[in-house]
Order: structure tokens, then C-alpha cells, then sequence
């Protein structure tokens, strides 16, 4: 291995090595040579921006195959282009310069050599970067969490649907409550994550074109007969982005502050939903199928482990960590401008793909798992006790006063059979006809809306 190949073995970051798989979807997005490539789509496209809404005399209308020529520079841009680049900032010792100079090379072989001045025209190196990570957030939100996202939710769906209306144990506290049905449990998730994607799909992506510290300084010495207002905010527009009018050098990164929280909530959900699977798997209410050639420990040849989510749970913790550092970090820059922001802005794929990795385990640990009915309705037959929330709700109807405390006194904390129940029954003041109503419930019954309330939720998620 020559010291510049990579070898993914030899990586230290995660995302580079055991799981290059997330790291190269990632990369056309998030990568050193991704930013080079929105740079340089951001330099050409203000240059042919100024070229075609202005009317500078000193800068006539380019052909249409000059401003094709042009648009092939970021979009043919390659990975030689990157280390063309590289090299550059070598001797720069400046990213952004690097970017501008490979762009002169650029610009004189299309024979525009008389056009050289206006590549990065009033640009401080933030009028570049603000908008090449704005159009990063844009494409990893629309090329890939989103599409993720949706994935996940609809793989919650499917797992439900054939189980929503299964019985099953409800567990406040970890123990024993009313019933509910597994399907029901599991759209409240494929909700939760649903609703946390259209929270992330309304971001508002912002950016500015403003110069050296947001006046228009420069701009408005050199020809101060242009609305550079007008211009600075349509350029941002016409790059899909939205405008933020007054900023310092810097676009001030709230937007990305929002969608890093915004982030962070939707791991939360995933948390939450992969702990929760984690320990239906525990006692036994799912299965997990066994994929042939699999081992599950080197000692023990029995095990099938839930390492699907609980690598999703780790690497959840990781992906929070980072986007609530940056969150915070990125609100706050001193004065004008310090470069604190720029560091750490390039570890926003990090922290992005430890969600995007945390969303494939846990579609993948889904595909694997088989509600065990048996074992659930075991679980139901023998807790009895949950159905004392309906006698002594009903016992209420009646007027029986204290009715939650004779329950109380007599179940807390204990199990009950089908037997002991209908003694219960008998024991109370209830009319004939309640206590035939209560004695024919069973705790595969009592669980009150659930199915109709999760397939009301599912057309609501596939509706919108």
C-alpha cells in the first residue's frame, strides 16, 4: 500500500473504514472533494450570474456554448480536479484562493482570459462557503436523509399492519398495564419519524452573497450604479437557496442550527424506537430470524443478538453528540468573523452519517424480526389484573364510592387468573348487567381503540 492509497482497514473514522458503505453514499455530498465541487459550482455560477444580469460594459454577454463550457467546470469536475485544487492550497495555504486560481487555469484554456477579474468578483472566501454548505445541506437532505427517512417509516408501516390488531401486554413503569396491540406501538413510532421528517423537509436553507463583512462594500465602490441588494439576494435565490439580507461575514448559521436540532430530535425517536424493540426482543415478543452463516457469540452458539439496533442505539449517541456540539458552536462567532465555524463545519457529514447509519440498522433489524404470538398471549393470559381498570372505571359509573380504593386493596400488586377475576367480580357492588359485561372481557379484549386509532394514523402518513 503506497502511503497516498486508501485502504478502508486502515481508517480511523468509522464511517471511512467498517461502514465505508454509508461513507461512500455520503461522500458525493459531504466529502473535502464534494465542498471543492460546490465551491467551484458557486464561483462559476456568480461569474455567469454578474455576466448576465448586469450589463457591465467591461464584461459583454458570453455565447451560449462559452456559458456551457463554463457550467461543464463544476459539473464534469473530478477527482484530478480535486487534487489540482489541493496542490494549489498547498501554496496558498488558502482553500478558497485554491478554488479561484484552479479556476483562472480553467477560464484561460476556454480562451476568457480577458474575463479573469470578475471569477470571484467582491467575494470574501465566506460568500463561497456559506452557499457551497447551504447547497450541501440541500442535496443530503433531498438525495438522502429524506428518501431514508421515508424508507424507515414505510418499513414501520409494513411491519404493522399485519399485527395491528395482535394483542399484547401494555408495560408502564416495566410492568403490567392495559393492553394495547403491537401494530398500534409500532405506528406510534412510524408517526413520531414521520412527522420529525417533515420537520426536516420544511428546513429553510439560507445563504448570502454580501462581501467581506455583509455591506456590500467593495460592490458598491466599484460600480455603485447596481442594486447589489437586489442582485446579491436574487444570485442566492436562483440557486434555490433563500436569502438572509443582513449578516456579518458570515451567514450566521441559525438555519443550520435549526436542522441540526431538528436532527437531533428525529434521533431521539429512533432511540427511543430501538430501545423499546431491543426489549420487546428481550422477553421474547419478537423473534429474530436467523440468517444463515451468522454468529451471535464465540462462545455461546445458541445466541441470535439484537445487533442491529444496538448499533443503530451507539451510533445514535455519536450523531447527537456531534450535531448538538455544532448546533451550539455554529450560533456563535466572534465579532465579524473567526474561523472556529470552519473547522468544525467539516465534520457536518460525521455527524449526518451517524444518523444516516443509525436509519439503515434499524430497517435492517426490522427485516429480521417475527412477532412470537405465542409468547404475547401468554403474557396477556396471565395478567388477569389489568382488567380491574375497567371494573372499577365502570364501578364508578354506577356511583360506587371509593371504587379505585377497593380495587386497590385487593389487586395491588398482585396476579390474577381468570378465575380470581370473575371472583373479584362477584365480590363488588356491581348491577347484573355490568358484571356480565366485565365477566366476558378477557385481556385479548380490553384493548380499547388501538387498532382503529393505528390504521387512522397509517392512512394520515400515507395521505400526506
Amino acid at each position: 500500500m503506497t502511503k497516498s492509497s486508501f485502504e478502508s482497514l486502515t481508517a480511523i473514522g468509522p464511517l471511512d473504514g467498517r461502514y465505508r458503505a454509508i461513507g461512500e453514499l455520503l461522500s458525493p455530498y459531504a466529502s473535502e472533494w464534494a465542498l471543492m465541487r460546490y465551491r467551484v459550482r458557486v464561483e462559476v455560477a456568480w461569474f455567469l450570474y454578474l455576466n448576465c444580469h448586469t450589463n457591465i460594459p467591461s464584461f459583454p454577454p458570453l455565447s451560449e456554448s462559452k456559458v456551457n463550457q463554463c457550467q461543464k467546470i463544476w459539473k464534469d469536475f473530478s477527482i484530478e480536479d480535486g487534487h489540482t485544487i489541493r496542490e494549489i492550497e498547498n501554496r496558498t495555504n488558502h482553500d478558497v484562493k485554491a478554488v479561484e486560481l484552479f479556476l483562472r487555469e480553467k477560464f484561460v484554456n476556454l480562451e476568457l482570459s480577458d474575463q479573469l477579474e470578475w471569477i470571484h468578483f467582491a467575494c470574501t472566501s465566506e460568500d463561497i462557503n456559506n452557499l457551497a454548505y447551504a447547497l450541501m445541506i440541500r442535496d443530503l437532505l433531498d438525495q438522502v436523509l429524506i428518501p431514508r427517512l421515508d424508507g424507515l417509516v414505510n418499513d414501520l408501516l409494513a411491519m404493522a399492519e399485519p399485527i395491528v390488531a395482535l394483542p399484547m401486554l401494555a408495560r408502564t413503569h416495566g410492568q403490567p398495564a392495559s393492553p394495547t396491540t403491537l401494530g398500534k406501538e409500532i405506528v406510534v413510532f412510524a408517526s413520531r419519524i414521520h412527522d420529525a421528517g417533515k420537520r426536516l423537509k420544511r428546513t429553510i436553507v439560507r445563504g448570502k452573497m454580501n462581501g467581506a463583512v455583509g455591506n456590500y462594500n467593495a460592490h458598491t465602490v466599484a460600480l455603485p450604479n447596481l442594486d447589489w441588494p437586489e442582485l446579491g439576494e436574487s444570485f442566492v435565490k436562483s440557486l434555490g437557496l433563500t436569502p438572509n439580507p443582513i449578516t456579518t461575514q458570515i451567514e450566521s448559521h441559525d438555519y443550520l442550527a435549526h436542522f441540526l436540532n431538528d436532527l437531533q430530535v428525529l434521533n431521539g425517536v429512533l432511540l427511543n424506537f430501538v430501545r423499546d424493540i431491543w426489549n420487546y426482543i428481550a422477553i421474547g415478543y419478537f423473534l429474530q430470524k436467523k440468517v444463515s452463516g451468522e454468529v451471535g457469540s464465540s462462545t455461546m452458539p445458541h445466541k441470535v443478538n439484537p445487533i442491529d439496533f444496538e448499533n443503530a442505539e451507539g451510533n445514535l449517541g455519536i450523531a447527537n453528540s456531534l450535531q448538538a456540539h455544532l448546533a451550539h458552536k455554529l450560533l456563535v462567532s466572534r465579532w465579524q468573523r473567526d474561523l472556529s465555524d470552519s473547522t468544525a463545519l467539516r465534520n457536518l457529514g460525521v455527524a449526518v452519517g451517524h444518523t444516516v447509519l443509525s436509519i439503515r440498522n434499524a430497517s435492517k433489524g426490522i427485516s429480521k424480526l417475527e412477532p412470537d404470538q405465542g409468547k404475547i398471549k401468554d403474557d396477556l393470559d396471565s395478567s388477569w389484573e389489568v382488567l380491574t381498570e375497567a371494573v372499577q372505571t365502570v364501578m364508578r359509573t354506577q356511583g360506587i364510592s371509593d371504587s379505585y380504593e377497593i380495587l386497590r386493596q385487593s389487586t395491588r400488586g398482585k396476579q390474577l387468573d381468570a378465575e380470581l377475576y370473575q371472583q373479584l367480580l362477584s365480590d363488588t357492588r356491581l348491577s347484573t348487567e355490568n358484571r356480565a359485561m366485565l365477566a366476558s372481557l378477557r385481556p385479548d379484549t380490553y384493548v380499547g381503540l388501538a387498532r382503529e386509532l393505528a390504521l387512522r394514523e397509517i392512512d394520515r402518513i400515507r395521505n400526506e
